[in-house]
């Protein structure tokens, strides 16, 4: 793929989309109870934003390299069908995930906010990064939002896609109950 593309050229050609978790779809905040339980704030909006690309026929998934009950219930609300949790060595899961998928790299878009992220941010079509992303993401991301992550960083990388692929204003009208 030429490194000339741009973002809007490589966001409509995403047919699956990635998430990692921690930064990206929360603020990467850690919360734990007495109990040592694990809380996680989400943003609706971002939670809408990954809906509509499901409504738009666009695949969604999550890789995290930590495992939560929290995670999987929202994973479950937001009607994501691929959640990786615990993964290690997320370009391996990748790189299964495409396959199995029959999709190829230049097919996904990623975001992820930190160095465990860079090697399927380096190999996917549309590789984004929230606003606050460590800045080795930033400096390789193809597209950075001007939002933190559990913000509505997701939600723009999500309407992003859509626009660049012409199903922004048909979902919006849809909405609106036109």
């Amino acid at each position: 793929m030429s490194a000339a593309l741009t973002a809007a050229e490589r966001a409509s050609r995403v047919k699956l989309m990635i998430f990692d978790v921690d930064g990206v779809l929360t603020d990467g905040g850690l919360l734990f109870t007495a109990a040592g339980d694990a809380m996680k704030s989400f943003n609706s909006l971002d939670g809408h934003g990954v809906k509509l690309l499901g409504e738009a026929g666009i695949a969604t998934a999550i890789i995290t390299g930590r495992r939560s009950d929290i995670v999987a219930a929202r994973a479950k609300e937001m009607k994501i069908a691929h959640l990786f949790q615990g993964v290690e060595n997320k370009l391996a899961v990748f790189a299964d995930l495409i396959a199995s998928l029959g999709l190829t790299a230049d097919q996904c878009g990623y975001m992820g906010d930190d160095w465990p992220d860079l090697p399927v941010l380096l190999r996917c079509g549309f590789a984004t990064a929230p606003a606050n992303a460590h800045p080795e993401v930033i400096a390789r991301a193809h597209w950075v939002a001007e939002a933190r992550g559990g913000q509505g960083a997701v939600r723009e990388a999500c309407d992003a896609i859509l626009r660049a692929q012409r199903r922004y204003d048909g979902l919006l009208a849809a909405a609106c109950g036109a």
